[in-house]
């Protein structure tokens, strides 16, 4: 994507990647020294992630575990700063592990720089992960 990308339009086409199951591309969409937080992490996940490799290797297994089907509910919300949005969706799919629904609510403080992500604040439900086939980072606690 050019770096005139809004933050907006970088992130709906992060979305479209991930739908894709293009992990390689949705990281590339990330400066070297991006940062991925979890506020909301259970115990035994990853609190913090730091550099694109680290995002690389916790997101490489994803679509092996989670097979997303749509983001329904998408809101992405501008602020004073032009290169900060904060976007409310739904991740909607199945795990792939036992077929089960998936469906998973987030709430994401997102910052771009020249058209790549330097940092994603990702609000989501920890309680979802307590089902069967959501280990998608093969660092849970259980």
């Amino acid at each position: 994507m050019p770096a005139t990308t809004s933050p907006a339009d970088l992130y709906r086409h992060s979305l479209r990647l991930l739908l894709d199951k293009d992990i390689p591309a949705w990281v590339g969409l990330w400066v070297d020294d991006g940062v991925m937080e979890f506020p909301f992490a259970p115990t035994g996940w990853p609190a913090r992630l730091e550099g694109r490799e680290a995002i690389a290797d916790y997101m490489r297994h994803y679509p092996d575990h989670i097979d997303l089907h749509d983001f329904p509910d998408l809101r992405i919300h501008e602020t004073t700063d032009a290169g900060t949005i904060v976007v409310e969706m739904r991740g909607v799919g199945r795990t792939v592990e036992t077929g089960g629904a998936f469906d998973m609510t987030y709430i994401a403080v997102v910052t771009v720089q020249d058209g790549r992500f330097t940092s994603y604040r990702d609000y989501w439900n920890p309680l979802a992960v307590q089902a069967r086939g959501v280990d998608f980072t093969g660092t849970s606690a259980r």
